[in-house]
């Protein structure tokens, strides 16, 4: 019988972590960070591929999951059948890849009841695609401060927003994961008004790697201050600066919450010409930056 890498790895995870006879079992360890694992999100890097394609590639490059974002061409979407939903797990759970979760541009900001009803409806959508297809989590995001009511008024929609479908997504075991993102809303003191608000242990944040994480206080602080809450990262093409990876990465690998997922995910708007040569040479970089 063949033993897949990824099912024996999790099940030497699974027996470390039973209790051992004596003072350690009387008193257990202290909470320590999660491993770092590199994956990527398909968007835009990957759009453009099949799920055997992003599998493929993942392996070859040493990502070891993925985030599918909605409405690129591998077509994971809540309108597939039973039949494509169980294929689509079987492909990830037959591979060295993990399904991290499923990307919708699902947002709860809208000034129109109907808009903020179809949003939330979709997300529930959303969670059982996830559950059906074996990921663990459902990105959303805030995506903006409408004026025509005040800043306030708006964050507290997004807060209500997030614990209704946060208590959907726990019944099904998959955490909303909200992406800091869109103009004004992406600034962290709104963030943290916003989880203030959302106070379902299920909603946890996906934080983006933004400009504006580096304002005020600066990164460090602004990390922390959501830190408690974190889900997943989304970070960016590491080859460059951009953005302090350097700073990054040691308050990534500090990171104890218990939402935390340790998935670091890869998302860059500029498509390289070569997408695998990139991935590997962003998995070199990776290597450099976790063992620093």
């Amino acid at each position: 019988m063949t033993i897949r890498r990824r099912d024996f790895l999790a099940a030497t995870a699974a027996l470390a972590a039973v209790p051992q006879c004596g003072l350690s079992a009387r008193f257990p360890a202290p909470q320590l960070a999660r491993k770092l694992k590199l994956g990527l999100v398909t968007y835009n890097w990957g759009k453009e591929w099949d799920v055997p394609t992003i599998i493929r590639n993942c392996e070859a490059t040493g990502f070891a999951g993925v985030e599918l974002r909605s409405t690129h061409k591998h077509g994971v979407e809540i309108t597939i059948d039973r039949d494509r939903r169980l294929e689509v797990r079987r492909q990830f759970e037959d591979s060295n890849v993990e399904l991290v979760g499923l990307g919708s541009a699902c947002e709860y900001h809208a000034v129109d009841p109907a808009v903020l009803k179809k949003n939330i409806d979709e997300t529930k959508q959303f969670v059982k695609l996830c559950k059906d297809v074996g990921g663990s989590g459902v990105k959303v995001r805030p995506n903006g401060l409408p004026k025509e009511r005040s800043v306030d008024q708006t964050l507290d929609q997004i807060g209500q927003s997030l614990n209704e479908v946060g208590r959907f997504a726990a019944d099904h075991g998959i955490q909303i994961r909200v992406e800091v993102h869109g103009r004004g809303t992406s600034e962290i003191p709104h963030m943290q008004k916003i989880f203030d608000i959302a106070d379902n242990p299920n909603v946890v944040v996906c934080w983006n790697c933004n400009p504006t994480d580096l304002a005020g206080e600066g990164l460090v602080a602004n990390y922390r201050s959501l830190q408690h809450r974190m889900g997943t990262i989304h970070i960016h093409d590491l080859r460059n600066n951009k953005y302090p990876w350097s700073e990054l990465f040691p308050l990534l690998q500090e990171t104890t919450a218990e939402s935390f997922t340790g998935w670091a995910l890869l998302e860059d708007g500029a498509v390289p010409q070569d997408i695998v040569p990139a991935m590997k040479e962003n998995h070199e970089r990776w290597k450099v930056l976790t063992t620093s």
